[in-house]
């Protein structure tokens, strides 16, 4: 059994596989797309966010449903859905004097499990 030495990670030439390198230039991603995927992966950073999305997919709720759940203040809970608004993760509905809030789309949950899922593996 050989063992892992922590600089065997490390390339040890300078060749450049240009055939590669091209095939991969190709296909990279837009700098405008990384950075707007780089605001969202910040604003999914943040453990009470994520609490507010685990509570939207589960049911459709207003500031202060979603504050006595959660344990926090009305105007916190407010900051917090403004930014997810804001990243279009959430979106409300107005009813009378009452604004419901939801997740934007099905994008937003399959985030949350795809993160949960990651973050779980033994």
């Amino acid at each position: 059994m050989s063992v892992i030495k922590k600089d065997d990670a490390l390339c040890c030439c300078n060749m450049i596989h240009e055939d590669i390198v091209r095939q991969v230039r190709s296909g990279l991603t837009g700098d405008s797309h990384l950075h707007k995927t780089a605001e969202l992966f910040k604003v999914l950073g943040d453990p009470s966010r994520l609490k507010i999305i685990n509570t939207l997919i589960l049911s459709e709720m207003c500031v202060c449903d979603i504050a006595a759940l959660l344990d926090m203040t009305q105007p916190a809970i407010s900051h917090h859905l403004k930014v997810l608004r804001q990243t279009q993760l959430v979106k409300y509905r107005r009813d009378g004097k009452v604004v419901y809030y939801s997740l934007d789309d099905e994008h937003v949950s399959n985030l949350f499990y795809q993160g949960l899922l990651h973050a779980c593996e033994a």
